[in-house]
């Protein structure tokens, strides 16, 4: 445990920013999911929705550092892919 006053508070800093990580992260995860049942459905328009609140959440996470932007656009590309497949198919 730390002793001096300003790694205390570092220490509490880490802890929130932490907490709020896995907030965005565990969201992202649910919204994911509901994506990929929305196209195994075949319910298109669902998963428009979706697809649409994944890429904002995901662009916002790599906004606030959470995740790096490179890894959000890849994963909004794939999504975006497996959407316009589903589409056609």
């Amino acid at each position: 445990m730390a002793n001096i006053k300003s790694a205390k508070k570092r220490i509490k800093v880490i802890d929130k920013k932490t907490a709020k990580n896995k907030r965005t992260k565990s969201h992202i995860k649910a919204i994911l999911k509901s994506f990929d049942a929305a196209v195994a459905e075949g319910d298109l328009e669902s998963a428009k929705e979706h697809l649409d609140m994944a890429e904002k959440k995901l662009m916002q996470a790599a906004a606030k550092g959470t995740m790096h932007r490179n890894a959000a656009s890849r994963k909004v590309s794939r999504l975006t892919k497996r959407f316009n497949k589903a589409q056609k198919a």
